[in-house]
């Protein structure tokens, strides 16, 4: 067992691997690419709505500062503006929590579906630990995740030092004229800015998802010894499956032996075919193989048939198609009817002979298609 836990994990994960860690809520994610996608949709959404949105603000601004002399002495006046405020506010922010719902489901989508798994919502009280939380932070996936964030940092960073120097303009433009403009001109701006910033996110989720893909495979791969133990488990051990083997065919063959003695006649080749064959015009539509063997079965076959007295027809192109084409306990096929007709004739006409005193007649040599004899032809 120490070797095996040595093996180095070099084989793909297997579907029942991959279904397993599903299971358990294991699957790759992003949460760059899915913070990214939500950015990049709000700020879609707003600078597209940018008028709709601005007229819902100022609503919203207006239903706390403009009141009518009538509406202060009324006890429904906060209740209105309460209802007034809610209405633009769903309007105003309805769109971007729409938008941000289906970013949020397009994220695992890309990674490779959505997966629920009550199993990731049980509590894991071996992650309090601090000794392990420490390996974790040490471990490879916590120095990867502090150099994305270090890399976050960096280009948001350098984004926004150029941005201000870009739009420095713009920006002491805000307080010059009307508060209407300046808030107009800063939304617009903190509009640019977010999208800016959403493309960087985006750039680096689009990498961090690839890597957690990567690294998501590279943790499922198996060992040799992995694989060949689920096979094991999956398909079962095949020792034991050879053993259950042997034992039917045992019992087949011991079956097959126990309906031998019921049968008319026997077609051999001369020894290394062997095809016992029984007829009941009363119950069977044709002839039926009733036991069939090769080499050392067919010796057995020829051996209990003769202490039983059961004829032996030496036919050897019958013998071959026979067993090429008859399944055991199954009947013949049309395509050996004559043939099977003449046997069982000579066998008829030689019970006749025994019975009166006379002659044997001769045995029949009947004709068959070299085809029926499938793999046995030579």
């Amino acid at each position: 067992m120490a070797e095996d836990s040595d093996q180095e994990k070099t084989e793909q994960p297997t579907e029942k691997r991959l279904r397993e860690s599903r299971e358990k809520g294991e699957v790759a994610s992003s949460r760059d690419l899915s913070g990214a996608l939500v950015v990049l949709a709000g700020v879609a959404v707003l600078m597209n709505n940018g008028e709709a949105a601005l007229r819902h603000a100022r609503r919203i601004f207006s239903i706390g500062l403009d009141y009518r002399r009538e509406a202060l002495f009324s006890g429904a006046l906060p209740g209105r503006a309460l209802h007034a405020a809610v209405g633009e506010a769903l309007a105003l922010f309805g769109p971007v929590a729409v938008a941000t719902l289906l970013a949020t489901l397009a994220s695992p989508l890309l990674m490779g579906g959505l997966n629920f798994s009550a199993k990731a919502l049980q509590p894991k009280f071996e992650r309090l630990d601090p000794i392990k939380g420490l390996g974790r932070v040490f471990a490879m996936r916590g120095l990867v995740e502090l150099a994305k964030a270090l890399l976050k940092l960096l280009f948001i960073g350098l984004a926004l030092l150029l941005l201000l120097r870009h739009w420095q303009g713009e920006l002491q433009a805000t307080g010059r004229g009307t508060v209407l403009t300046g808030i107009a001109l800063s939304i617009t701006l903190l509009g640019r800015a977010a999208l800016w910033f959403g493309s960087i996110l985006a750039l680096i989720g689009g990498i961090d998802a690839l890597y957690q893909k990567f690294d998501h495979g590279k943790r499922l791969r198996m060992t040799k010894q992995e694989v060949r133990d689920e096979a094991k488990e999956t398909e079962g051990n095949p020792e034991l499956k050879s053993r259950v083997r042997q034992v039917q065919q045992m019992q087949s063959r011991r079956r097959m032996m126990e309906a031998l003695p019921k049968a008319d006649v026997v077609v051999v080749n001369p020894s290394h075919f062997a095809v016992a064959l029984a007829y009941d015009e009363g119950r069977m539509g044709a002839p039926r193989v009733i036991a069939k063997g090769v080499d050392l079965l067919a010796q057995q076959i020829r051996l209990v048939a003769g202490s039983h007295r059961i004829p032996l027809v030496e036919a050897p192109p019958l013998a071959r198609a026979l067993y090429a084409t008859t399944e055991l306990g199954r009947e013949i096929p049309a395509a050996l009817y004559v043939a099977v007709a003449q046997v069982l004739a000579y066998v008829y006409q030689l019970k006749q002979a025994a019975a009166h005193g006379e002659t044997a007649p001769p045995a029949p040599s009947p004709e068959v298609d070299p085809d029926l004899m499938g793999a046995y032809r030579d």
